[in-house]
C-alpha cells in the first residue's frame, strides 16, 4: 500500500499502481466526472498516470489553471483530427493550449475561411461524440520517424526533441496521433462545446525565412452556457478593443512609417503624463529616487550582465566609432552603473531607485499588436538595493505598494511564483534562497499564489501579477524579480556593520509593466470612459446658442483656472447633437448654459451615461469635480 496525501492534506491508502483516475473516482463521482488532469509532487500529468510510491496528489478540474491547460489541449488535438479528416494533404505544426484557449499551426492548405469554421466544427463535434479514449505511449525516434512519415514539421521537432535526449511520447485518439508531452483528457468526450474563432499567418518556429502556416484558433468549454458567456465576453472585448477606442478618442495612433512605434496624440499625452504623476507621486511617497540612464549602452555592458547571451536576438544595435553598442532592452544593467557611481555603506540600504525608461525590443512584427505588443515602450523600474535580512520586508513593502495601485483602478488580481529556468546563470544554492525568500514574504502577508515552474527570469525567480480586467480577462503587469547575480557581475558592494565590504541582493520590479500596455488594458477595462482624474478631457461646455458663448468661454475659464480640463463647443449644431459628440467621446461632464444659467450663475450638468442632474452652482460643481479628482475616485 502506498500513502497518498490528498489536497486538504488528508492522507487514504491506496494499492501501488492505482491511477489518478481512480483515486478521483474514490473521492466521488462528481469529481471524477469533472476531473481533467492531476497534479503528483507539484507536476502536472495525466488521470492515467499510475501512483507507485508515496505522494501529494491533486485531481485538477477545468477551474484549475493545469485542468484548463489539459483541457484544450486535447480540444486542440480534436481540432487537428477534424482538420486531417477534412484535408488529408494538411502538415501539422505545434498546437499549444493557451490561456484562453488554443492554437494548431496548419501547412499543406489554403488559408482557411470562416465558412470552413462550420465544417470543421462539425467534425469536431463527432470526435467528440465519438468519446475516443485518448492514450499516450512512449516511442523511439525510429518509431517516430515511421508515424510522422511526411509530416515534415513533426519530423524536425522529433529529431530535435531526440537530440536534446528528452523522452518522446505520443497520443493517440482514434486515427489521430500527435507528438506531445501532455497531459491530457482521458477521451474526446468531456469537450462538449467548441468554437473555432479566427486564422491568422504566423512562419514555422517564428522564422520568416521559412514556411508561412495558417494559425487556427479555437475555445472550448465542459458546458455549453460557459461557452456562450465566453463568445459573450469577446463580442464586449471587440468593443472594447483600445485600437478601435484610441483612434476614436483621439489618444494614439499606429502608423506604417513606425510599425510597433506607437505615436501619442495630445490626448493621449495627458493620458500618459496623469499616470506618470501618479507613478512619481506614489513612489516618493514610498521612499523612491528616481534616475534616468543613456538608451544607447555599449556592447560589453550587455555581456557583463547576461543580456548579450541570453537576450541578443531581441535587442537592436548600433556601431559607435568602431564599437558595438545596443539600444537597452530594459533598464537594469544602467541601474547597476548608477549604484557604482558613488560608495555605499549599510545605512544607506535600502536603496530604492526608480527610472521610467525609454526601452526597445525587437518584436515580429504579426506579433504586434496595438499598445500590447510594441517594440519601444516606457517600462517604470525600480531596482532596490539590500542587505540580505531586509529581502523580506522589501518585498513586502513592493506587494503593498502593487495592491495600493491596483486596487486604484479597480483591478482584482492574483500572483504566481516562478522559479529557475533552464538557461539561468548562478549557483543553485542561491536560487534556492532567492525562491524561499518570494515565498515566505507572500506567505507571511497571506497571499495565495500558484507556482509557474522554469519560468523565472535567467538571473533570478520572481513573482508576477496577474490583474483582471472589468470582463474577466488577465493581463501580467507587475513582477518583483529577487536577483543574486547582477550584483555578483557587476561587483557591487557596501560597507557592512563590521566594516568590511558586503555584496547587496537586489530586486527588479515594475508596478505598471509597460506605461504603454498598461494604457491599453485602461483603455479596455474602463471602455474608454476613464474615471474622472484620468479623463484627458474633463468637462464639456455646450452652450445653447450663440447668445450664450460668452457665458460659455467664462465658465470654461473658471474650470481651467481651478485645474480642470475642458473645453467649450460653440458649433453652430443643435445642443442635443453636441451633447450626444460628447458622450461618444466619453467626456466624463457636459455644462449646458443657456439664459437661466447666465441670469442665475449656474450651470445645467449632465453625465456622459445620459444622467441630467440638474442645476448647480458654478462654484460647487468646481468643488464636486475637484474632489473627485484629488481622492481618484472611480
Amino acid at each position: 500500500m502506498i500513502n497518498v496525501t490528498l489536497k486538504d492534506g488528508v492522507v487514504r491508502q491506496y494499492e501501488a499502481g492505482t491511477s489518478a483516475a481512480e483515486v478521483a473516482k474514490s473521492l466521488g463521482m462528481g469529481l471524477y466526472k469533472a476531473a481533467c488532469a492531476a497534479r503528483v509532487d507539484g507536476e502536472a500529468c495525466d488521470l492515467r498516470t499510475k501512483l507507485e510510491k508515496d505522494c501529494a496528489l491533486e485531481i485538477l478540474t477545468f477551474e484549475d489553471k493545469d485542468g484548463k491547460h489539459a483541457f484544450w489541449h486535447t480540444a486542440a488535438h480534436i481540432m487537428a483530427q477534424a482538420i486531417q479528416h477534412l484535408w488529408p494533404q494538411a502538415k501539422f505544426g505545434i498546437g499549444p493550449a493557451l490561456g484562453d484557449g488554443w492554437y494548431y499551426d496548419i501547412g499543406g492548405t489554403e488559408p482557411f475561411t470562416p465558412e470552413q469554421f462550420e465544417a470543421i466544427e462539425a467534425e469536431m463535434k463527432k470526435i467528440v461524440k465519438a468519446d475516443l479514449p485518448v492514450e499516450k505511449r512512449f516511442i523511439t525516434v525510429e518509431e517516430g520517424r515511421e508515424i510522422f512519415a511526411g509530416q515534415d514539421y513533426k519530423l524536425e521537432l522529433l529529431e530535435e526533441y531526440a537530440e536534446k535526449g528528452w523522452q518522446l511520447s505520443v497520443y493517440t485518439q482514434g486515427d489521430f496521433t500527435d507528438l506531445c508531452a501532455g497531459p491530457h483528457l482521458m477521451s474526446t468526450g468531456a469537450v462538449k462545446a467548441v468554437k473555432i474563432l479566427s486564422t491568422a499567418s504566423a512562419y514555422w518556429r517564428g522564422d520568416a525565412a521559412r514556411d508561412s502556416l495558417c494559425r487556427v484558433y479555437g475555445v472550448a468549454f465542459p458546458k455549453a452556457s460557459e461557452l456562450e458567456a465566453h463568445l459573450a465576453m469577446l463580442e464586449e472585448a471587440k468593443k472594447r478593443d483600445h485600437r478601435k477606442l484610441g483612434r476614436e478618442l483621439g489618444l494614439f495612433a499606429l502608423l506604417e512609417e513606425g510599425p510597433g512605434f506607437p505615436f501619442f496624440l495630445p490626448k493621449g499625452m495627458i493620458l500618459k503624463n496623469t499616470l506618470i504623476d501618479y507613478w512619481r507621486e506614489v513612489h516618493h511617497k514610498a521612499g523612491y529616487q528616481e534616475v534616468s540612464t543613456p538608451m544607447i549602452l555599449s556592447r560589453k555592458l550587455w555581456e557583463r550582465s547576461g543580456h548579450w547571451d541570453h537576450y541578443k536576438n531581441n535587442m537592436y544595435t548600433t556601431v559607435i566609432d568602431e564599437e558595438d553598442f545596443a539600444i537597452k532592452p530594459m533598464n537594469c544593467p544602467g541601474g547597476m552603473l548608477v549604484y557604482k557611481t558613488q560608495p555605499h555603506s549599510y545605512r544607506d540600504l535600502p536603496l530604492r531607485v526608480g527610472e521610467l525608461g525609454l526601452v526597445h525590443r525587437h518584436e515580429l512584427s504579426g506579433a504586434l499588436h496595438g499598445l500590447m505588443r510594441v517594440r519601444c515602450f516606457t517600462q517604470d523600474d525600480a531596482h532596490i538595493f539590500m542587505t540580505p535580512d531586509q529581502i523580506k520586508d522589501e518585498i513586502k513593502n513592493v506587494v503593498r505598494l502593487i495592491d495600493e495601485v491596483y486596487s486604484l483602478f479597480g483591478f482584482e488580481y492574483h500572483i504566481e511564483l516562478s522559479t529557475m529556468p533552464e538557461d539561468h546563470i548562478g549557483e543553485l544554492a542561491d536560487w534556492e534562497t532567492a525562491t524561499d525568500a518570494l515565498r515566505s514574504a507572500i506567505e507571511e502577508l497571506g497571499r495565495t499564489y500558484e507556482v509557474n515552474e522554469g519560468d523565472g527570469a535567467f538571473y533570478g525567480p520572481k513573482l508576477d501579477f496577474h490583474l483582471v480586467d472589468a470582463i474577466g480577462r488577465t493581463w501580467q503587469c507587475g513582477t518583483i524579480q529577487l536577483d543574486m547575480q547582477m550584483p555578483e557581475r557587476f561587483e557591487l558592494e557596501y560597507t557592512g556593520e563590521d566594516g568590511r565590504k558586503h555584496r547587496p541582493v537586489m530586486i527588479h520590479r515594475v508596478v505598471f509593466g509597460s506605461i504603454e500596455r498598461f494604457i491599453g488594458i485602461l483603455i479596455e477595462h474602463f471602455a474608454g470612459a476613464f474615471p474622472v482624474w484620468l479623463a484627458p478631457e474633463q468637462v464639456r461646455v455646450v452652450p445653447i446658442s450663440e447668445a450664450h458663448h460668452e457665458y460659455a468661454d467664462a465658465v470654461a475659464a473658471r474650470l481651467d483656472a481651478a485645474g480642470i480640463r475642458v473645453s467649450d463647443d460653440k458649433r453652430s449644431e443643435k445642443m442635443g447633437y453636441k451633447i450626444r459628440q460628447a458622450q461618444l467621446e466619453k467626456i466624463p461632464y457636459m455644462l449646458v448654459v443657456g439664459a437661466q444659467e447666465v441670469e442665475n450663475g449656474t450651470v445645467s450638468v449632465r453625465t456622459r451615461k445620459g444622467e441630467n442632474i440638474g442645476s448647480m452652482q458654478l462654484d460647487d460643481f468646481i468643488a464636486k469635480v475637484k474632489e473627485e479628482i484629488a481622492s481618484r475616485a472611480r
